[in-house]
């Protein structure tokens, strides 16, 4: 009769032996607010005019130091002495708020910031140097609507064009596409998606493709379709060539990009009951649709710059020609590559244009691509 009552108080002294799992902090309201570390996160006003003065500071030291006390005046040696000045004293003025953590983080930040400006510089000088170089043809409409046929290397401006060149590669380079984007992303696929030990050996011979050089490309081309089948050196040669140096950098852009799919979405649809090709198609694809524009314009970067397999397969043409099957047909590289070594002013300008025209048409092509990548979240977004 005496146990029922025992109970409660047992359970309430063991239940006040145990202590609680959740303890609150305790905050003072007069307590300071915390300090914010230096760097984690978005830089205060602070931070950015400590780094600046340190950047400062350091190309005033280094120009102090190359033109003024060590025999050092070239512009190189400014650079890295500034570099290396500009580093050390970030990392001194982070040393006095922060602890080896934080200098270490912005010394790896300023180092990745220097590294994308030496980048983007590179890319502007290219550019400015090859529009300084060729702007004068440029101001002729008839360099982009004429050919050159029955123009020499001394003729003036108003006279020929590059339309020849733009339309021949353009027809190769989408020949090229037309065979590498199916061949490129199935092999993905299969080497993703279907496994097994050939996809490994598929795999090893793609990787030993990308480090193919493009005369290697062109001799095989010329060798398997002039020499051995007697084919004529035209623009679908020349597309075949581009094709081979693409089909590997865009099977191997796209491996990796399918792999990045979570596995989740292909067991999410073939738990639906879908097929493991409708998953492919409807589910991984789209998924992985703007990485495959980027391996679509890896491809293409490699491609649409090559010299030596068009000039062995489809020679240059001074005139017109929109049938890749029909004979020579020339390109924007090999224009590029005939006038500049021509050693005359007026054609070594033309090639110059010529150039600025091939870097506008790939930016051209890398922006259609992203627009064609974007699906609908994307668009949302």
């Amino acid at each position: 009769m005496t146990t029922a009552p025992e109970r409660p108080v047992l359970d309430e002294a063991r239940h006040a032996a145990v202590p609680p799992r959740t303890v609150l902090p305790v905050t003072e309201p007069t307590a300071p607010p915390p300090v914010r570390r230096t760097g984690l996160g978005r830089a205060t006003a602070e931070e950015r005019v400590a780094r600046a003065g340190a950047w400062v500071a350091g190309f005033a030291l280094a120009w102090l130091l190359t033109q003024r006390v060590l025999p050092l005046p070239s512009v190189g040696w400014l650079l890295v002495l500034w570099f290396v000045l500009g580093m050390g004293l970030v990392a001194v003025t982070t040393a006095l708020v922060g602890d080896r953590n934080e200098v270490a983080d912005q010394l790896v930040r300023s180092a990745v910031t220097v590294g994308a400006l030496v980048v983007g510089a590179a890319l502007v000088s290219v550019m400015v140097f090859t529009l300084a170089k060729g702007w004068r043809p440029l101001l002729h409409l008839n360099f982009l609507t004429d050919d050159m046929a029955g123009i020499g290397p001394r003729d003036a401006f108003d006279r020929g064009g590059i339309l020849h060149a733009v339309a021949g590669s353009l027809i190769q380079l989408g020949i090229a596409i037309a065979i590498t984007v199916p061949l490129g992303i199935g092999t993905a696929v299969f080497m993703t998606e279907v496994g097994g030990r050939f996809a490994t050996v598929v795999r090893t011979v793609v990787e030993a493709m990308t480090a193919l050089p493009s005369i290697v490309a062109g001799l095989f081309v010329y060798t398997v379709m002039v020499v051995a089948l007697g084919y004529p050196r035209s623009g679908l040669a020349a597309g075949l060539a581009i094709a081979v140096m693409m089909l590997p950098i865009i099977a191997r852009a796209s491996d990796v990009v399918l792999r990045v799919v979570p596995s989740g979405l292909r067991e999410a649809g073939l738990a639906l009951g879908a097929s493991r090709w409708r998953v492919v198609w409807h589910v991984v694809l789209p998924t992985a649709r703007p990485g495959l524009a980027t391996a679509l314009i890896l491809g293409v970067a490699r491609g649409v710059g090559e010299t030596s397999p068009v000039l062995l397969t489809s020679g240059a043409a001074p005139f017109l020609t929109l049938d890749p099957t029909s004979g020579f047909m020339n390109s924007l590289p090999l224009y590029v590559f005939s006038t500049v070594r021509s050693g005359e002013p007026q054609a070594i300008a033309r090639g110059f244009a010529a150039a600025s025209v091939l870097l506008v048409l790939v930016l051209v092509l890398f922006v259609t691509a992203r627009l064609l990548a974007r699906g609908p979240l994307s668009k949302r977004s």
